[in-house]
């Protein structure tokens, strides 16, 4: 018998997007990338209160998961929202939260 797990290709996406969104500074670089449409990371870690590599730090786990891009110009970087990933995110999420909807009643849910 194999322990081996097989996930589908949707479901190991939507786990690096989750993972990926699972810091609240990451929340707030993910808004103000969507807000600013393209930020430099200088920029980015000025409107953080952390140190600017652990700005980074979250920016490489944003940028592996796919959900933003950088372009570099030496020596910066800039950054913006993966238009693409982010619209599969979405969409990925919304199934999620659609295809798991339950409707509790408080009787469903003992203490």
């Amino acid at each position: 018998m194999s322990d081996e797990v097989n996930y589908t290709e949707l479901q190991n996406q939507l786990s690096r997007f989750a993972r990926a969104m699972g810091h609240p500074a990451r929340i707030q670089i993910l808004e103000l990338l969507i807000a600013q449409s393209c930020c430099f990371s200088g920029d980015i870690a000025k409107e953080l209160p952390i140190a600017r590599s652990t700005v980074s730090q979250h920016l490489n786990e944003l940028k592996d998961a796919g959900l933003i891009q950088g372009e570099i110009n030496p020596p910066n970087v800039k950054y913006c929202i993966s238009r693409a990933n982010w619209e599969l995110a979405k969409s990925l999420f919304y199934t999620l939260f659609e295809q798991t909807r339950l409707e509790i009643t408080d009787a469903d849910c003992a203490s």
